[in-house]
Parts: structure tokens; C-alpha cells; sequence
């Protein structure tokens, strides 16, 4: 199963969503919402949020999806928001000892926001090299926590 929901959303990644809509989609599918919905909430979250390189979007992605799962798991409101609260901050921990950071403008090394950043980021592939590899290890993440 974990492999089909790579495959969905490395597709994803590749056909124009961002990194956020990938990891969420994933989630989305699994817990039988929206998926247009979804995917409008989350299409801002794209290259640290809005492109200001900040968190990385597959990180807000799981983020959303952690939030989700436990919508649909944790009845009691108050229990919900502090497991959540601990997920998210366990599954940062996990991200940053596999990626090293969990901030988009330091695992690429180059401003999106300019054309010689945006041509730095097509010329040396980091949408594959960077940010395929931060999608995948948020779904690993997300596997163990929310299993």
C-alpha cells in the first residue's frame, strides 16, 4: 500500500502539484474526502508556503494529513488537539534526521523566487533530487505514526 501512495504522489508531484497537494492527496484518498477540496486547501503550501521557502510543503502536507487522520480517529476535541500537536512534533523530529532540515529554502539552496533561482532549480533536477525525496520520506513518516 505505501508504495502505491508513493507512486500517487511522485505522479502527482510530476503533473504540477506541489509538494504539499502530493503528500496530501495520499492522505485525502485514504480517508475518503474531497480530493478537489484537498487539493485547493493545499495549494498554497507549495515551496515553503507560498513560495517563501519556509517549511517545506511535504512537510505541511503531513502536516494536513496527520490533522485529518485524527479528525476521523480521536472523537474527544481536546485529546485530538494535543495528539496531534505530539504527532507533528515527532514526525519534525523524523524529517529533519532523514533530510536534515524542514526548511524548503535550506534543502534546495536556491531562491525560487528569482529566475536565476528557478533556472538553478531546473538546471542541477532538485525537483527530483530534493523534493521527490523530502515527499517520500514524509510518507514513510507518516506511515509509522499513523499505523
Amino acid at each position: 500500500m505505501l508504495l502505491i501512495k508513493k507512486e500517487i504522489a511522485l505522479h502527482a508531484f510530476n503533473n504540477g502539484f506541489n509538494c504539499a497537494q502530493s503528500v496530501l492527496k495520499t492522505r485525502a484518498l485514504n480517508q475518503d474526502i474531497n480530493i478537489e477540496q484537498a487539493m485547493a486547501l493545499s495549494s498554497g503550501f507549495g515551496g515553503g508556503m507560498g513560495r517563501l521557502q519556509n517549511t517545506c510543503g511535504a512537510v505541511t502536507g503531513a502536516y494536513m494529513g496527520i490533522g485529518l487522520h485524527n479528525s476521523k480517529n480521536i472523537e474527544d476535541p481536546e485529546n485530538r488537539k494535543v495528539r496531534t500537536s505530539e504527532m507533528i512534533q515527532q514526525f519534525q523530529l523524523e524529517f529533519e534526521k532523514i533530510n536534515g532540515s524542514s526548511n524548503c529554502g535550506q534543502l534546495l539552496n536556491c531562491n525560487l523566487n528569482t529566475e536565476e533561482g528557478r533556472k538553478q532549480f531546473e538546471q542541477n533536477q532538485l525537483g527530483k533530487k530534493i523534493c521527490e525525496k523530502c515527499i517520500i520520506s514524509s510518507l514513510d513518516i507518516l506511515e509509522t505514526l499513523l499505523n
